[in-house]
C-alpha cells in the first residue's frame, strides 16, 4: 500500500511545499514576532502600564471620574482595574471598529498618567496590534487574511504527506544530508504545525465560518451572557447614562458571586437600568472567564467557565496558546521554537528542491499518471474524503484544484513537446 501511494504523496508533497511555502514562511516570521511582542510592550509602554507600587489606593469610581475628565464629552464603555500594585487602571472609550482609546490611571491617588488606543476584546496595545495584523492580513485588511487562510489551510497536510514520505523511505536507499535534516525537522515540529493549522482556522475568514457553523450545530458554541436589565420608563430617544459612582458597588457584588481574578473587565452599559457586565479576563492557566451580569445591585445572569461546552473549553486553550497567553513566558518560547522551526523546515525544502532539480542532472522523475498505481477503491474514498474536506476548508480545495489543473496544462504541453515532465526528482521533498 505504501508504494503504491508514494509518488501521488511525492507529488502532492512537491507541490504544496513550492506554492505554499511562501505563505507559510511569512507566517512563521511574523509569528515569531509576535510571540516577542509582551516583552516588548513591556519596557514601550512602561509610563502607561506601570506606577510606583502602593498598598493603598482611592476608590475605582474615582480613578473612572479621573479618566472622564480627560476626555470631556467622552462616556466610557469599559473598566479595567488594576490587577497588582504597581499597574495601572484602565478606562475604555468608545470609537469606530476595533480601536478603543484608553486612559490609563494611577490607582494610588487617581491620576491620568497616559493614554494610548486599546484593540479588541483582548485589549491588545498599539504594537502587538500592528504585528497581529502584519501576521493575519500582511496590513492590507481582510483581503490580506486569504494568505494567512491559505497557509493554515494547507500546513496540516503538507506535514501529513511529509510523514507519509518519511515513513515510507526509512528502508529505501540513503538520503542526502540536506534532505534528511528536511526529514528530521518536519517529525519535530509535525504536532505543533498541525497545533497552528487547527488553531489558526478558526480565525479564519471561510473556514472559520464553518467551523463556527459546525460548533452551534453540536452546541459546542462559548456561552455569552443573555444581558438585560429594566428598559422600561426610559425614553430611548434621550437615554439616562450610567453613572460612573456605580462601579465599586457593581465590583463588589460580583466580587460576592463568585468573580474572584485579578484582573476583570467591568462592561459599562449605555443607559442606567441596563445590566451590568463584570468578565474575568485572566487566560492564562488554570483559566479565569467567569462572568455575570449585575442590575440594581443583583446578579441576573452569569457564566461559568466550568460550565463550558468541551469543545468550547478546547477552542478557549487553544486559541490562547496559539497567541501565547496561555502558559505565560513557556508558551512564548514554544511559539518561538516552533516558528523558527517552520521557518527553517521551508528553506531547507527549498534548499532540497534546488540541489535535486532535474536539469542537474540528479534525481529520477516522478513521472504524471501516479494515481494510476493506487488500488481504485482506496482512490475512491480519498476523492471523497478530499471533496469534503475541500469544501470545508475552500481555500484548501480551490487552490488544490488550480494545482490540478495547472499540472495538466504543463504535462499536456510537455507531451505536445515531446519533452520530459517538468517535475522533480524523488528527493525533490522527502519531508
Amino acid at each position: 500500500m505504501t508504494e503504491s501511494w508514494r509518488g501521488l504523496v511525492l507529488r502532492f508533497h512537491f507541490y504544496a511545499g513550492v506554492l505554499v511555502g511562501p505563505f507559510v514562511l511569512v507566517a512563521a516570521l511574523t509569528g515569531v514576532l509576535y510571540a516577542a511582542t509582551p516583552q516588548l510592550e513591556s519596557r514601550l509602554y512602561s509610563d502607561q502600564l506601570r506606577v510606583p507600587a502602593s498598598t493603598t489606593s482611592v476608590p475605582l469610581s474615582q480613578q473612572v471620574k479621573a479618566a472622564v475628565a480627560s476626555r470631556p464629552g467622552d462616556a466610557p464603555v469599559a473598566v479595567r482595574p488594576a490587577p497588582e500594585p504597581g499597574a495601572t487602571t484602565r478606562v475604555l472609550f468608545a470609537a469606530d471598529g476595533d480601536a478603543r482609546p484608553t486612559v490609563f490611571v494611577d490607582p494610588a491617588n487617581g491620576a491620568v498618567v497616559g493614554e494610548l488606543m486599546t484593540y479588541g476584546t483582548s485589549g491588545v496595545l498599539p504594537l502587538r496590534t500592528t504585528i497581529d495584523s502584519l501576521h493575519r492580513t500582511l496590513l492590507l485588511g481582510e483581503p490580506g487574511r486569504l494568505y494567512s487562510e491559505l497557509a493554515a489551510s494547507w500546513l496540516w497536510a503538507v506535514a501529513l504527506g511529509g510523514v507519509f514520505l518519511w515513513f515510507s523511505r526509512r528502508r529505501a536507499q540513503r538520503t542526502r544530508p540536506t534532505t534528511r535534516r528536511h526529514a528530521t525537522l518536519g517529525l519535530w515540529v509535525l504536532v505543533g504545525a498541525l497545533f497552528l493549522s487547527a488553531t489558526g482556522l478558526t480565525w479564519s475568514t471561510y473556514a472559520g465560518e464553518n467551523v463556527a457553523d459546525l460548533r452551534a450545530a453540536l452546541n459546542w458554541s462559548t456561552p455569552a451572557l443573555a444581558g438585560g436589565g429594566d428598559h422600561a420608563g426610559h425614553d430611548m430617544t434621550d437615554p439616562i447614562p450610567a453613572s460612573p459612582g456605580e462601579v465599586d458597588s457593581v465590583l463588589a457584588t460580583a466580587r460576592a458571586a463568585g468573580i474572584d481574578a485579578a484582573m476583570v473587565e467591568i462592561t459599562v452599559p449605555p443607559m442606567a437600568g441596563m445590566a451590568w457586565n463584570v468578565t474575568e479576563i485572566d487566560r492564562s492557566w488554570p483559566t479565569q472567564v467567569d462572568a455575570v451580569a449585575i442590575t440594581a445591585g443583583s446578579v441576573t445572569d452569569q457564566v461559568r467557565f466550568t460550565d463550558y461546552p468541551v469543545a468550547a473549553k478546547l477552542a478557549r486553550w487553544g486559541i490562547d496558546a496559539h497567541m501565547g497567553v496561555l502558559f505565560g513566558w513557556p508558551n512564548q518560547l514554544v511559539l518561538l521554537a516552533l516558528g523558527l522551526g517552520l521557518v527553517a523546515l521551508v528553506v531547507l525544502g527549498y534548499r532540497v528542491w534546488w540541489l535535486r532539480r532535474p536539469t542537474r542532472g540528479f534525481g529520477r522523475p516522478v513521472p504524471r499518471g501516479q494515481w494510476r498505481k493506487v488500488p481504485r477503491a482506496q482512490l475512491v474514498v480519498v476523492l471523497v474524503v478530499a471533496a469534503a474536506v475541500g469544501w470545508f476548508v475552500p481555500l484548501l480545495g480551490l487552490s488544490l484544484v488550480a494545482f490540478l489543473l495547472v499540472d495538466a496544462v504543463v504535462g499536456r504541453r510537455s507531451r505536445r513537446a515531446g519533452g520530459a515532465s517538468p517535475v522533480t526528482g524523488d528527493e525533490v521533498v522527502a519531508g
